[in-house]
């Protein structure tokens, strides 16, 4: 009888996978695609030949070997993670900053303006603009500032610098309303009469209750008619010159033609005359 028992000891020894080279097998399994069928946990020749040959240490060798390479990965995959996080609130800290920035320089353009130093508020209000970033949360500041470099060139009689600053600030806010009351001042200035007609009717798109656009525009368009025909006189007085150049040749000019303009229609008939 303790023959006997000694021998089914002894076969469970040879027939049972110690704890650590079932957890090898799934391990190994886990990571890679082996192309086998994975075994129901009981050891193959193979198995046992391997590990004859390490003499023993090798299972905890290649049990250890997949565990460390897991714990390597998890590890840089947080770390990215976290390198990722600390770049997210470093911009959006430098952002802050730099809009913070852009609102003291503007802060100080404001006040050089009150004091009549418009020089000095031009260079604020550029310094705001370099500082402030290109991002929608300073789209206020930056239009702000633009519109108020143009109030600057209004006061120094730089009427076509106003009208540049005041288009970039209205490329960012269309329905900045002082930035067109101040274009369409300089325009006025220039005698640009229906640019700044049409300026003070987008005010009146904006704001249609806006009386000061409705002035403007009826003092404006009696003297935008009298430019159109002015510049209507001075293109035919160049066209008459140009005609008796051509038409001396031949003992004629454009005193020999007369255009009759019909009341109905508004169009002209050309007629000779010796």
């Amino acid at each position: 009888m303790v023959e006997i028992e000694f021998q089914e000891t002894e076969e469970n020894v040879h027939t049972v996978i110690p704890p650590k080279s079932v957890a090898t097998a799934k391990s190994s399994t886990s990571d890679v695609d082996t192309g086998k069928e994975v075994s129901d946990g009981f050891e193959t020749a193979s198995d046992a030949e391997l590990g004859s040959d390490d003499g023993g240490d090798g299972g905890d060798a290649l049990e250890e070997q997949p565990h460390q390479q897991e714990q390597e990965q998890d590890q840089d995959q947080k770390q990215v993670v976290r390198d990722a996080s600390n770049d997210v609130s470093n911009s959006e800290e430098l952002t802050q900053k730099r809009l913070a920035q852009a609102n003291e320089a503007k802060l100080e353009g404001n006040k050089f303006f009150g004091d009549g130093k418009y020089e000095e508020a031009l260079s604020q209000y550029e310094l705001a603009l370099q500082v402030a970033p290109d991002m929608p949360s300073s789209v206020e500041v930056r239009s702000i500032c633009h519109s108020n470099r143009a109030v600057c060139f209004l006061k120094l009689g730089k009427y076509e610098d106003t009208i540049k600053e005041c288009t970039k600030a209205l490329e960012l806010n269309p329905m900045y309303v002082k930035a067109l009351v101040r274009r369409g001042e300089a325009h006025e200035k220039l005698e640009h009469y229906d640019e700044a007609i049409a300026d003070m009717k987008k005010i009146l798109e904006v704001d249609p209750s806006n009386d000061q656009a409705k002035k403007v525009i009826r003092r404006l368009e009696p003297l935008a008619a009298e430019k159109r025909e002015k510049m209507k006189e001075e293109m035919i007085g160049k066209l008459k010159e140009m005609g008796n150049s051509v038409l001396g040749r031949f003992g004629m000019s454009v005193d020999n033609f007369k255009a009759v303009k019909d009341p109905n229609t508004g169009s002209y008939s050309i007629s000779f005359q010796r």
